[in-house]
């Protein structure tokens, strides 16, 4: 998991960190900055969305083989503000072939729930990690 955080330039560049990771599971941690938030003052939801996506990525991805999204769907439950450090947690629902099923939720560190997303996974056939 390092050498694939290592070549993701898009978390690094908005600081979105890889706090913890394990078999179907991981744990991912950003920072609502001032050029994140959309007209109303509020973090975009392309951004929030980003971070679920980035620790299902990790959490699919867990396992070795190449996994990446087949589909994905987010619900915003509550805004997010300038500064907020927010965490977000994949966790493993299914699995089934080449297929998984993972569930993130994104929360502020107060514990306040801002979004849930469910991501679709699809394993590469025959496509390992580069290390």
């Amino acid at each position: 998991m390092a050498a694939l955080y290592a070549r993701d330039l898009t978390c690094q560049s908005l600081g979105i960190t890889l706090d913890e990771v394990s078999t179907g599971r991981a744990l991912m941690r950003m920072r609502v900055s001032g050029t994140m938030v959309n007209g109303h003052g509020i973090a975009h939801g392309g951004y929030l969305f980003l971070l679920a996506d980035a620790a299902f990525s990790y959490a699919c991805n867990s396992y070795g083989p190449v996994t990446v999204a087949q589909g994905a769907q987010v619900t915003f439950l509550a805004p997010a503000e300038v500064d907020d450090e927010l965490v977000a947690e994949a966790v493993e629902r299914a699995r089934s072939g080449r297929n998984g099923i993972y569930d993130v939720t994104v929360r502020q560190s107060t514990g306040k729930v801002v979004a849930e997303f469910r991501g679709q996974s699809v394993m590469l056939a025959g496509k390992p990690h580069s290390d």
